[in-house]
């Protein structure tokens, strides 16, 4: 009964691949809630998830974009370079990663600083990039942030760090952590001037720079969730051999230990800056002389402009 039986073959595997109808990067799903997202609503919600607002990382430009009014500024120091002064070299030379972010990021550094108005008044606020190098802080960027606080005193006008990196850079060796005490110096000139610093930590916000000019604001605002610490979580596990507390070196572990003072949510962020802007006195700045015997003289400055600390 042969002819009642079928020889069933076995079915080719297609070679032709089916090409997607959805291009990428229109969705976007968050690593808290798995919940999918369409970019542009992303992008005008201040990339914050509407569901569990989890916090995705921006870059600098768009940081000011968020911050200063209809999103205008003027860029300051936007030339400065690294001239690798110690000719670094790991894996593969220094100026080779240098150029590398330059042409991945559009930027010369590791920062972005720019004067413009924060609902009407004006400041200057300095963004740390996180995708140029880790957002390390380096001669150039120690360099910018110290023109940026000089700038800020002769124009009498407040200053706004916002802090995103992962500490000093390793290839500039003890010239990145001589930026530690430039900056620190000229915000101590920055206080003299009766001057308001706020400091805004995002995720993350490490090494020497948490250890330095980061947590010196008159007013320290993190984002939620963000990292923020000296060295990493694994690293102290492994040092102290302990377990650590759950949401240990998170803005809100470190709210309730006293070491920020507030916790704002991205799209609260602009508001609650000009309030506390506001509430120092920037507003009237420029009436407010600076203390009695100690008036402030940038040494070597001739024509106005700040001096080269690099």
């Amino acid at each position: 009964m042969a002819w009642f039986k079928k020889t069933h073959k076995p079915m080719a595997a297609s070679t032709k691949v089916k090409a997607s109808r959805v291009p990428e990067g229109l969705w976007v799903k968050c690593p808290d809630c798995s919940q999918v997202i369409y970019n542009k609503d992303l992008t005008t919600n201040l990339n914050v998830c509407p569901k569990c607002a989890h916090h995705f990382r921006i870059g600098a430009a768009e940081r000011l974009r968020t911050l200063f009014d209809d999103g205008i500024w003027v860029e300051c120091d936007k030339g400065l370079v690294s001239t690798d002064p110690l000719q670094f070299t790991d894996t593969k030379p220094y100026k080779a990663r240098l150029q590398a972010s330059i042409e991945s990021t559009g930027l010369k550094d590791a920062i972005i600083v720019a004067s413009g108005r924060i609902d009407g008044i004006r400041a200057i606020v300095a963004a740390m990039e996180y995708a140029f190098i880790g957002g390390s802080m380096g001669v150039v960027v120690g360099e910018k942030i110290a023109r940026a606080i000089e700038r800020a005193v002769d124009e009498r006008v407040p200053v706004v760090i916002v802090c995103c990196s992962g500490g000093a850079r390793m290839m500039e060796g003890a010239l990145s952590l001589m930026q530690m005490v430039k900056v620190c110096g000229a915000l101590a000139r920055l206080d003299l001037a009766r001057l308001p610093y706020i400091s805004v930590l995002t995720d993350p916000t490490t090494g020497g720079v948490t250890a330095s000019f980061a947590m010196l604001g008159d007013l320290n605002i993190a984002e939620p969730k963000a990292l923020i610490g000296f060295a990493g979580p694994r690293v102290i596990e492994q040092t102290i051999r302990q377990k650590l507390p759950e949401g240990f070196q998170r803005s809100e572990f470190l709210l309730d230990k006293g070491m920020i003072d507030l916790v704002i949510d991205r799209r609260e962020m602009k508001a609650v800056i000009a309030t506390a802007l506001r509430f120092m006195g920037a507003g009237q700045a420029d009436a407010v002389p600076p203390p009695p015997g100690r008036e402030l003289v940038a040494a070597g400055r001739d024509d106005g402009s700040p001096k080269s600390h690099a």
